[in-house]
């Protein structure tokens, strides 16, 4: 895996970057999703390299109505993580939100929070959803601050819905409308152009 291969980056934000899904980059997408410290806030399993190609082949054709950007750590450009919106609905306009941090020294950075932030911003103004939602399990306190700095809110959840540790937990459901939010970067992008049409 060569991670000094230079990105293609979409979105740029204050301390971290947003840029395609890359082939070369599927050994450290598989090393972070056989990470418990990391999977522990998703859907647990074991991940193989064929698991991950299947994977890569999906997004990278949108088969799934995916949007999925690897995301960098300004200004080392490192890749930490992955942000997506799954389960696009163009028609209701809808999407559903999932992020992972991979590397654990970049936790705790505020660096999921911008990539949320960054994200909604691309779903909202590029690709003109009304609706974000996600699902996030009780224990992942830190995920459920940054969803409330991004402005998400909880609209409901699943009592008992998950067996970990030795206990039950609740599923968590936050929502955020277009209406809600305030681009940080995207809708002045996007309107730069339109300012100065005759």
């Amino acid at each position: 895996m060569d991670t000094s291969i230079e990105p293609i980056i979409s979105i740029t934000g204050e301390k971290i970057a947003l840029g395609p899904v890359r082939k070369d980059l599927l050994p450290l997408y598989q090393h972070w999703m056989n990470q418990l410290e990391t999977t522990r806030f998703l859907r647990m399993g074991v991940y193989s390299q064929e698991n991950e190609e299947d994977w890569y082949e999906g997004v990278a054709r949108r088969d799934r109505n995916i949007a999925y950007f690897t995301i960098y750590e300004l200004p080392s450009m490192r890749p930490v993580g992955g942000v997506d919106l799954h389960d696009i609905d163009r028609e209701n306009r809808t999407a559903e939100l999932g992020i992972m941090i991979g590397e654990a020294d970049a936790r705790g950075k505020g660096l999921g929070t911008e990539a949320v932030k960054l994200m909604c911003d691309f779903g909202f103004h590029a690709l003109g959803l009304h609706s974000i939602m996600l699902l996030t399990f009780a224990w992942n306190i830190a995920g459920q601050k940054a969803y409330q700095k991004a402005g998400f809110r909880e609209f409901g959840r699943r009592r008992d819905a998950r067996w970990f540790m030795g206990r039950y937990w609740d599923d968590i459901y936050y929502d955020l409308l277009a209406s809600e939010f305030e681009s940080p970067i995207i809708r002045e992008r996007l309107t730069a152009d339109l300012l100065n049409f005759d």
